[in-house]
């Protein structure tokens, strides 16, 4: 037993693999190794992706919920945020704080996080503590520990949350009130973290049925990556959650968006800010679409680095920004392609602005330049590779993948569609997508010493 584990160890390590790849790229002939992985979905609904990878003692556990912010109601936006709070507020057989101290004391890592699409919990564990991991989120999925007290404190360390994020940071609200005017529909009009009076009305029935309806193993996808044997792991799972009843599919959301046909402009005074700040952003393709990608190339070629286009020409050459950002947000539904933007001191925002969009419109005209098309393909390979090298990384990848568009395969063929893309589909998404009437801008500019501040 002890020879075999250590001829296993001998082999090449994946992420080393990887990285030779890397450095011997013509994007003509790169192919990434495929991650080999099963796909099983249990009698209750739960889906299990299982990906055996021994080049390192540990295995990484992730569970990724089918839902998000866009599942929320009118009236209790937040709610899927705070309902990830409540997740480590105990269950049946583990007390209050008990989960992250198990994982810590043998030697893990944990956390869970939310956005508007998805929520995932996820555990790396060193190899041998599977099962605790397992039985870790199986007893939250099956029995939550769900009282007005545990309610009421992660009330509390989420609107503090609020607070830390939101309310008292530079910019905080110039976010939220951009994506509620890009959105009409109500699944992205409103910000992940919620409104104050939502979250002070937030009842404990409220709690108990979106636990119901959303916490189910029908509706989550289970994936576990590392040190393990895939018949002996699925084993496991099915011994900790095989007993978990299933429950009725949730309501679809509608994600649906109309052309804006007008620019949507608003500006706001910000008393923590020092600088202006302008951010626009227009609606996009939903994710895992030839627009997407090439939007993502795109995104790359503007602002991926210090050869960019809008850092090079913006921010060294004309020396009109501190910084600026371009990127599509990949979403479920109608993506984003946002840009953030910081003024030199001294620049008037409006000057800046312009600026920007005569960067678009050089695109939509002129296309891009060979060049810039094969950086950026390197650039996002690098990225993929980055986003392999990690148990844990990889299996929230997976994860995402798997609930975003029902395709953990995706893992191994989303950047040969990126390597597809070519100059004329990203000259014709810039002209489709970059479009003045689809835009919106927020202009923050900082408090005025004795003026009322803008909201």
């Amino acid at each position: 037993m002890h020879s075999r584990k250590m001829n296993s160890r001998k082999k090449l390590p994946l992420i080393c693999a990887l990285l030779l790849i890397f450095a011997s790229f013509t994007s003509a002939q790169t192919r990434l190794p495929k991650i080999q992985f099963t796909d099983t979905t249990l009698e209750n609904g739960l889906r299990v992706v299982i990906v055996p990878d021994n080049t390192a003692p540990v295995v990484a556990v992730s569970m990724t919920y089918n839902t998000g912010s866009r599942n929320e109601k009118q009236g209790r936006t937040g709610f899927a945020h705070l309902f990830e709070h409540m997740m480590f507020e105990g269950s049946a057989n583990v007390g209050k704080g008990e989960h992250m101290l198990l994982v810590q004391n043998y030697g893990g890592t944990m956390n869970g996080t939310t956005n508007s699409d998805r929520t995932n919990y996820f555990e790396e564990m060193p190899r041998n503590q599977l099962d605790m991991a397992l039985f870790l989120e199986s007893d939250r999925m099956k029995a939550l520990n769900i009282t007005q007290a545990n309610l009421d404190n992660q009330r509390n360390a989420v609107q503090e949350e609020r607070r830390l994020r939101v309310d008292n940071q530079p910019y905080g609200k110039s976010g939220e009130a951009l994506e509620s005017m890009v959105y009409d529909a109500f699944p992205y009009h409103h910000s992940v973290i919620g409104s104050m009076e939502d979250l002070n009305a937030a009842s404990i029935d409220d709690v108990k049925e979106f636990f119901r309806v959303y916490y189910a193993p029908n509706n989550a996808v289970l994936v576990l990556v590392g040190d393990l044997d895939t018949k002996e792991a699925l084993g496991k799972v099915k011994k900790y959650f095989g007993d978990i009843p299933r429950q009725s599919a949730p309501p679809p959301v509608d994600m649906t968006e109309s052309p804006h046909g007008k620019e949507r402009r608003s500006t706001m005074e910000d008393t923590l800010a020092r600088l202006p700040q302008i951010q626009a952003a227009y609606p996009g393709p939903v994710g895992n679409t030839q627009d997407f990608y090439t939007l993502q190339v795109l995104s790359n070629i503007l602002s991926g680095g210090r050869s960019s286009r809008l850092y090079e020409h913006l921010v060294r050459q004309k020396q009109l920004a501190v910084n600026v950002f371009a990127g599509i947000q990949e979403r479920r539904g109608p993506g984003l392609f946002r840009v953030v933007a910081l003024p030199r001191p001294g620049v008037k925002p409006e000057d800046l602005e312009a600026a920007i969009y005569d960067e678009f419109e050089a695109v939509k005209k002129d296309g891009i330049t060979p060049q810039e098309l094969e950086k950026a393909r390197v650039q996002l390979l690098r990225a993929d590779i980055q986003g392999r090298s990690s148990a844990l990384g990889l299996a929230n990848r997976i994860g995402m993948l798997t609930v975003y568009f029902n395709d953990p395969g995706l893992i191994n063929t989303a950047y040969e569609k990126i390597a597809a893309v070519t100059a004329s589909q990203i000259q014709t998404a810039a002209q489709k997508y970059l479009v003045p009437e689809n835009r919106a801008v927020v202009i923050t500019t900082p408090h005025v010493s004795g003026s009322k501040p803008g909201l």
